[in-house]
């Protein structure tokens, strides 16, 4: 799909005068400020910025984990701000992933449970086939009776990416996602990334520092002073 009819589309996520303050002792502190963002099906959206720009608080926000001091915020249409915890909660289920930096499994259950979970919130047949089949297609088949703790960093990951996936989310979120991870193997893992992204259509967001990482995306954007801007690849250095 090209970006004129991705356009045509209503947005997928859409932020207008987003606001983020926090206190500090007896200080106000601005962390986003009149922001606005639209992300439409099927983008890959990578968000750049320095350490403390307000990235992850942003994706936070857009995710319907954390609410906003001010402005508009929807997804699939709907006003976050209409809904409580559980109604943006059950938004989420089944159309909304997450990949982390710090992988956030469940250190209790194998990985192939980890990948069950999310199913298992939102029931339907077939729940451990389903979870058995993308840890095959992450290159886990034989790990599924693992715990995280005997997993590598860069296998962790892969369990979350197809958790992430497993439920056929029509949106995913990604914070980090090679953060702790060295580069050979934050390499793999954003191969493995973009090709589940691609083959199941999803529409991704992420923050990171990784350039290379940005630059796979369709759009690059950098938060800077609470305030978002589009940048040319060409800006996004290798």
């Amino acid at each position: 799909m090209n970006d004129t009819s991705r356009m045509d589309m209503a947005p997928i996520l859409h932020a207008e005068h987003l606001a983020k303050q926090v206190r500090s002792g007896d200080r106000q502190l601005t962390i986003l400020s009149d922001l606005a963002l639209s992300v439409f099906p099927g983008e890959t959206v990578a968000i750049l910025g320095q350490s403390g720009a307000g990235k992850s608080t942003l994706l936070g926000l857009l995710a319907g984990l954390d609410l906003p001091t001010g402005g508009e915020l929807s997804m699939f249409g709907q006003s976050l701000a209409a809904l409580d915890e559980d109604g943006r909660a059950r938004l989420r289920a089944g159309r909304v992933g997450f990949v982390f930096q710090n992988f956030q499994l469940l250190p209790t259950l194998t990985a192939l449970e980890n990948v069950m979970l999310p199913l298992e919130l939102s029931p339907r047949a077939g729940t451990e086939a389903r979870a058995r089949e993308w840890l095959t297609r992450v290159g886990l088949g034989e790990r599924l009776d693992h715990l995280p703790k005997q997993l590598s960093g860069g296998e962790q990951q892969r369990v979350a990416l197809a958790r992430a996936f497993v439920t056929g989310a029509e949106l995913v979120f990604a914070d980090e996602p090679t953060g702790n991870l060295d580069p050979d193997t934050g390499e793999r893992i954003i191969e493995t990334l973009f090709s589940l992204n691609r083959e199941a259509g999803t529409t991704l967001v992420l923050v990171t520092h990784d350039h290379a990482l940005a630059r796979r995306c369709d759009r690059c954007l950098r938060l800077d002073h609470g305030r978002l801007e589009t940048l040319h690849l060409d800006e996004v250095s290798a």
